[in-house]
Formats: C-alpha cells, sequence, structure tokens
C-alpha cells in the first residue's frame, strides 16, 4: 500500500497565504486600500432605515485617481456580529432593480464598509462622475443568509434627492378615520418622488391612488396613477417621470399642476374615495370669507358659504346647510344686486346634497363665461340663494348678500309707532353694508294676512310732515316684513347708510297703495330721532 506524502509544515502554511491572497486579489478592484489618491470632489447620500431596523446612516463617494471611487457606507444601529452584505442597484429604490454593483459586507461592529469601484458587476468600467448620476439605489441587507430583509436603503445619482418638495393634505372622504399626507419631493435629474402617507388604512388593503385633473369639486380624468398604498404600511411610493399619456412630467409641472389627489377604496371599489387633495395651483391658501345663509320659505334650513382663494386665485366654494332632508338635492346661484333688490343668476353651484348639506364648487369664471377671481367674488354686488329643488326653484331655502353687499355689522334701530290702526307697530332697521350702502328692514307686528302697506321716508320730522323721498319695498301683510337696498333718494341722489344716520326725515307705512292716507305706523328717524 503506497502511502500519500504530506507537505512538510512551513510549506503548507506559505500555500495557504498564497491562496488567501489569489482570493482577495480577484476583487482588488473593490477591496479597501489607504493607498488611493482622493481629488476632493465628494457626494453624500442618506440611507434611511428600513422596516423599523433601527439601522440608518449614509453613503459617501469619493472621486479617486485612476477612474476609481471610493464608496464609503457608514452606519449607526448594526449589530456587533453582524455583516451585512450590500449593493448598487439599477433604478430608483421606489422602482427596485438588479444589483449594478457589490459593495464590501458592512461590518456590524464598526457600522463601517468601504469599497473601490471602478467597474460595475459585468464589467463595464464606471468613474465617479457617472456613479453621481447614476439611475440607482443603494440596499444594505440584513445577512447573507436573509438578502430579502433590507435594513437600510437609499437612492443615489440623479434618483437622489434635491431637497425641493411639497407636501399636502389628504383628508378623510368616504371611509372615516382615514387621512394623511402626500409629498412630492424634486429628484436630482428632475423626476419626482411621491410619498403618500395615511393613517387608519385596513391591514391586508391595497388602495390605488391617482393623480386627476382639474379640481376635486370639479372632478376629471385620471392624468398620473401612483403605486396603490399598502393597507398594512398606509404607504405608497412612486417614481414620476411621466403623465399615464406618456407625457414628460418634471416636479415643476406637478407642483404646479391643475389637479387633485383621490385615494379609492379598492381595485373593486373605485367610486369610494377613501382620501383626497387638491393640489398644483388647486392648493387653498389661507385666505377665506364666510357668509352667512339665513333661513327663508323652509323653517329650520340655514348655514353658510365659505369661499377659499386658491393659489391659482380661483376660487372654493363650500356651502353648508343645516336642516336639509336626507336625498334632497338644493339648487344653489349666486345671484347679481343685493337679495332685496333681486336679480339674475351669475354663477352657478353644484346642488347641495340634502344627505350632507354640502356643496363644494370651483369657481373660474361666471355662468356667462366672464373671468371671476377670489378678490371679484370679495367686492361682488351679489347674493347666494338655495332653492328647495329643481323643480321648485321659486322656494328659496336659505339666501345671504355677499361682496360689497355683506352687512358690516354697524345699525340703528327706529321704532314705528303705532298710528291710524290699533296694534299695529314695529321698527325699521338700517344695516351698513360693506359698500357703505344700506340694508332697510321693516318688521311689523298686526298687520293683516294678504296685505300689502306701501312704505316711505319723507322729508323733515313727522309733527311737520313733508313729501316722499324714498319708496320702500312694501311691507308683506302676512310676514310684517319689508327687505330694500337704500342705495338712492327717488330723485336720484345718492343716499348711504352714514347719510340715513343723518337724514331729516320720518318714515310712514300705509295701510295699502288705496289708503295711503291711512298710516298704520310712523316713526322720526336720522336727525329727527
Amino acid at each position: 500500500m503506497k502511502m500519500k506524502k504530506r507537505l512538510p509544515l512551513h510549506l503548507f502554511n506559505w500555500l495557504m497565504i498564497l491562496g488567501l491572497f489569489g482570493l482577495f486579489s480577484c476583487v482588488d478592484d473593490t477591496s479597501p486600500t489607504e493607498a488611493l489618491e482622493l481629488t476632493g470632489q465628494r457626494m453624500t447620500y442618506p440611507l434611511a432605515e428600513i422596516g423599523n431596523s433601527g439601522v440608518s446612516g449614509s453613503a459617501i463617494f469619493e472621486e479617486g485617481e485612476d477612474g476609481y471611487t471610493k464608496v464609503t457606507l457608514i452606519l449607526n444601529g448594526t449589530p456587533e456580529n453582524g455583516v451585512h452584505p450590500s449593493h448598487i442597484h439599477f433604478n430608483s429604490a421606489a422602482e427596485g432593480g438588479d444589483i449594478a454593483i457589490s459593495l464590501m459586507p458592512v461590518d456590524g461592529k464598526s457600522g463601517v464598509s468601504t469599497t473601490l469601484v471602478n467597474k460595475s458587476d459585468d464589467g463595464t468600467a464606471i468613474n465617479y462622475n457617472s456613479l453621481i448620476n447614476f439611475d440607482g439605489y443603494i440596499n444594505v441587507h440584513l445577512s447573507h443568509g436573509d438578502l430579502g430583509t433590507i435594513v437600510a436603503q437609499g437612492d443615489i445619482g440623479g434618483n437622489a434627492l434635491a431637497g425641493d418638495s411639497k407636501t399636502y393634505n389628504l383628508l378623510e372622504k368616504a371611509v372615516p378615520g382615514i387621512s394623511g399626507t402626500i409629498t412630492f419631493q424634486k429628484r436630482v435629474n428632475g423626476s419626482t418622488l411621491a410619498t403618500i402617507s395615511l393613517e387608519g388604512t385596513p391591514d391586508g388593503g391595497s388602495h390605488p391612488a391617482h393623480i386627476h385633473s382639474n379640481s376635486a369639486a370639479e372632478g376629471g380624468p385620471i392624468a398620473i396613477s401612483f403605486a396603490p398604498v399598502d393597507g398594512s404600511t398606509g404607504v405608497s411610493t412612486t417614481i414620476i417621470e411621466t403623465k399615464d399619456d406618456g407625457t414628460t412630467v418634471s416636479y415643476e409641472d406637478i407642483i404646479n399642476m391643475d389637479g387633485y389627489v383621490n385615494v379609492h377604496l379598492s381595485t373593486g371599489d373605485l367610486g369610494t374615495i377613501v382620501a383626497q387633495a387638491d393640489i398644483g395651483i388647486n392648493e387653498l391658501t389661507d385666505q377665506f370669507k364666510t357668509y352667512s345663509l339665513s333661513e327663508k320659505a323652509v323653517p329650520g334650513i340655514s348655514g353658510a358659504i365659505t369661499f377659499k382663494k386658491r393659489i391659482s386665485g380661483y376660487t372654493l366654494a363650500t356651502i353648508q346647510l343645516d336642516g336639509t332632508p336626507d336625498g334632497g338635492s338644493h339648487p344653489a346661484h349666486i345671484h347679481y344686486n343685493t337679495a332685496a333688490e333681486g336679480g339674475g343668476i351669475a354663477v352657478s353651484f353644484n346642488p347641495v346634497d340634502g344627505n350632507t348639506g354640502m356643496s363644494m364648487t370651483t369657481i373660474r369664471q361666471t355662468d356667462a363665461g366672464n373671468d371671476l377671481m377670489y378678490d371679484d367674488i370679495l367686492g361682488f354686488d351679489g347674493y347666494v340663494n338655495v332653492h328647495l329643488s329643481a323643480d321648485q326653484l321659486g322656494t328659496i331655502v336659505a339666501q345671504g348678500d355677499i361682496g360689497q353687499n355683506e352687512l358690516t355689522g354697524n345699525t340703528m334701530v327706529y321704532s314705528l309707532n303705532e298710528k291710524d290702526v290699533p296694534g299695529i307697530n314695529g321698527t325699521i332697521t338700517f344695516s351698513e353694508r360693506v359698500n357703505g350702502f344700506a340694508l332697510a328692514t321693516i318688521a311689523l307686528d298686526g298687520t293683516p294676512n294678504g296685505g300689502s302697506h306701501p312704505a316711505h321716508i319723507h322729508a323733515n320730522s313727522a309733527a311737520e310732515g313733508g313729501p316722499i323721498i324714498f319708496s320702500f319695498n312694501s311691507v308683506d301683510g302676512s310676514t310684517g316684513m319689508s327687505i330694500t337696498n337704500v342705495e338712492m333718494l327717488d330723485s336720484g341722489e345718492a343716499l348711504n347708510y352714514s347719510g340715513l344716520m343723518n337724514i331729516d326725515g320720518y318714515v310712514n307705512v300705509h295701510l295699502s297703495a288705496d289708503q295711503l292716507g291711512t298710516i298704520v305706523g310712523q316713526g322720526n328717524i336720522g336727525s329727527n330721532n
């Protein structure tokens, strides 16, 4: 039997050393070294914690001589005995991609990995300038045995964030408790990282999300589709480079877009919106104006209309009423002139939903096609009517003056005393408008149902008597009310609120047009009070 010869111990040891040298020499272009001369050019990218790993840090790219780049990963939170494989991948982290360049594993004890890179894994040469413009991202894995668990991650090169960002609130809609934000972040290459973050989404759910054209109040087709929101995390991340039709779209295009975001309940129930936000030029500023909508023909229905200014200068009009019947639909409009005068329709709102009492409308122009901005509305000579239904437009359920017709809060009340008909008396109230004119409201008790009572301001005091100088709308006997806008005397001479406070006059309310000699209510006003 032939015996195998053993190598001398010293020769075995040398061969082992040479073998190890040969093993490391095959990756000599990616192994750490202090000999590389650096130019001073460097770029740092953040590596964010993934999945509550507790591991985060940064990747530093430094330009070296002869086409080399020194890539250093510095992490906090790595376990002391861990070894964490690391790679540069193609594409962005949101998109995912194959490994492009393998980096030295991160040592858990130090949290550091250093690699010299001059080519990709397929042998393609790559220098510093190529890397800092690379379409890629870095993954740091838990271990060689668990590459599927990413502990830290960061976009690099053209995918790195440029620092510009814009966040919009995604408000709760059809499903209580679901709301959050959408953040658009500009990348170095001009594209956009969109991150949706919602609270209250159900575990296991998947919520389609899109940017639509126009404002949410108007509605519009899908312009850009996001990756669905993961119900378990409430998060969706999407790289946006083009619209769904293939048109290139930049970060600047998105933050100036005429659009809104919808997040839907599911692919099978796109009609249920769980969160929504206007974006771009439709974003709301902090400027708004609210006007009261008072009860009219239907007891118990009243509320307010709020006009909010958009960045574009257009307006979101929100009507909110209490007391509307379930299932009802209530047309609403801005009319020209004051409510006391009446006037044609200037702007049509979306109907008020009786179930919610709400209507939301984006106003860009009048129904006639004339531009109408937020600032125009604040000075508009108009009023709002909300009607009972499309078939009963003559029944007004809520009404309010807006714009220059809004009341300032300054008022003066004068008594109208009983005269020729026992039991009829009341008051006349002059209320100042923003435009300086006045709303005159006569309120009488004891007027007969069905009656109509002419009323006027006369010159001089009631004791002296004098001719008519201003005519009010007649008092309705059934309600005892008359409402009139006061801008000028019957002669055409201007008469504003201040003028009324100092007028040499008195008010007469007559029994009827045929019985003007019978005075049912009378009171001195102005300087005669």
